[in-house]
């Protein structure tokens, strides 16, 4: 049996704040991938299992010892049109647990049935998205990025109907919360400040214990998911990550990437770019996901008025002040990131920060106005020398006018004379940050084209294994660096519901 230490404090909210809702069985589990390493630093003991236990167990036919499987309320802004009530609709809760260092998980079952909150879902999930979440999750742990995680994908033998038939799976997924902006939106639409209450306390002491320590424990709690959230979003626009669907019940309280549905890493640089086939307006496009996240970090703090202070005029300049904070914090962890993958010493008195900033921003506009891969320009900007040498024809070869990086190279240059590292230095600081390989649209859509046409899953096991070591080029595996050809681009990427 897996042996799962559940405590479940979730479960002690009480009424209103979820229905406890037990997963649909499938007909015929089957494991394709299982996170052993995930499990280890969990904690969980897998012992005297076939496959065949471990499916029943992740596809929710067998509900371990210790669960109370509950469907979350919460509600949300979805393109900035307010939803009252949405809630798990395909999602369960299973229940909390402790690893053996004392942090607390959470266990979710995602396509795992029918639940309160389905609507008129069938509260299923195709296995193409399950495999999606599974491969850019994990990869984006493996790049440093806080997100929830993966620990298994289970076919469920079961077909799901979508614009056409297609194989059902369930993924299991792990997030230190999965309490949402939206949750504190569901019971401050309703005027239920005890509600809300108890939600923040409850946060507060899974999440945050050492606010509870300041002045104003609330306005302590808004500012560092205010913090996290700037802090995150600056990573994802180092890597070139579109979230695709930043409604505010996609955003964790914990600040950690949730929901992977329309995600994508872009390859040719654009400030604009939209991948989601449901953002028709281009209101999560790349470039507007910073201004995104305090417009929801906004939504959350309006729902903690109540607990800022008595004085409602008071409460709202404390959470005025809190927000008036997120674009600097957000500014400084975004240029301290671009520093480091231009090799930049954040140090460098004799450079202003404003200077690096402009010469970060003309790179990026150079790359957008000449069609340069994100990914593979700041990889081979890594392998570059102090002087030109013939390297420089990897990275100049990607634009589409080669003279316009080196007029952008002659700047860098000057500016990398400031610097006190030597070439090999800098190089390997540069290696550390700017990844070989990322989960290109194109690789993920051969890996579900696969695994959904033909039953076949070694493509998603290729690719997740190079993915697990992506700062550092494989041996054979330089496809993998590679932008898709014409015919293989990916337009759209799309929610999976």
């Amino acid at each position: 049996m897996i042996q799962i230490p559940f405590k479940n404090r979730y479960a002690t909210l009480g009424e209103g704040f979820y229905v406890t809702t037990r997963p649909s069985p499938v007909a015929s589990p089957a494991l394709v991938k299982f996170n052993d390493d995930l499990a280890n630093t969990l904690g969980l003991s897998v012992t005297d299992l076939d496959s065949y236990d471990v499916a029943a167990i992740l596809s929710g036919n067998v509900v371990p010892d210790g669960a109370e499987p509950l469907a979350m309320a919460y509600a949300g802004h979805q393109f900035g049109h307010f939803s009252p009530q949405l809630g798990d609709g395909r999602a369960i809760l299973l229940g909390e647990i402790s690893s053996p260092d004392g942090s607390s998980f959470d266990i979710h079952l995602k396509g795992s049935g029918r639940t309160f909150y389905s609507r008129n879902g069938d509260g299923r999930a195709a296995l193409g998205p399950v495999l999606r979440e599974y491969l850019v999750s994990e990869a984006m742990f493996k790049l440093g990025v806080p997100t929830t995680r993966a620990l298994a994908v289970v076919t469920t033998g079961e077909e799901v109907a979508r614009e056409r038939l297609l194989p059902g799976g369930i993924i299991t997924r792990i997030a230190t919360s999965f309490v949402r902006v939206g949750t504190f939106q569901y019971f401050a639409s309703r005027g239920d400040v005890e509600a809300i209450q108890k939600l923040a306390d409850y946060v507060i002491e899974r999440n945050y214990p050492l606010t509870r320590e300041a002045d104003n424990p609330y306005a302590a709690f808004l500012k560092i998911v205010v913090d996290r959230q700037a802090a995150l979003i600056a990573q994802w626009m180092q890597l070139g990550f579109i979230h695709g669907v930043m409604n505010t019940d996609n955003m964790s309280i914990a600040g950690e990437t949730i929901d992977y549905g329309p995600c994508a890493f872009m390859d040719a640089y654009d400030h604009n770019k939209v991948l989601s086939s449901i953002d028709r307006d281009g209101r999560y496009a790349y470039s507007n996901q910073p201004a995104i996240g305090l417009w929801n970090l906004t939504r959350l703090a309006e729902s903690l008025v109540p607990l800022l202070a008595a004085d409602t005029e008071t409460a709202v300049e404390l959470a005025q002040d809190v927000l008036k904070t997120y674009f600097g914090t957000y500014q400084n962890a975004w240029l301290t990131g671009m520093r480091s993958k231009c090799g930049l010493t954040a140090g460098a008195e004799q450079a202003a920060g404003e200077e690096d900033k402009s010469l970060i921003e003309e790179l990026l506009n150079t790359m957008a106005e000449n069609n340069a891969d994100f990914t593979q320009t700041f990889f081979y900007l890594s392998q570059l020398a102090a002087q030109p040498l013939e390297q420089d024809s990897a990275v100049r070869n990607l634009f589409d006018n080669p003279a316009r990086f080196d007029d952008w190279a002659l700047k860098w240059r000057k500016r990398l004379g400031y610097e006190t590292q030597n070439d090999a230095e800098r190089q390997k600081q540069m290696k550390a940050v700017n990844p070989v390989y990322i989960p290109r649209n194109h690789q993920i859509e051969a890996a579900i084209r696969a695994a959904e046409d033909h039953g076949d899953f070694s493509v998603f096991h290729d690719l997740h294994e190079v993915l697990q070591n992506p700062y550092i080029r494989q041996e054979g595996k330089d496809n993998y660096m590679l932008p898709p050809e014409p015919d293989e681009v990916v337009k759209e990427t799309f929610c999976g519901t």
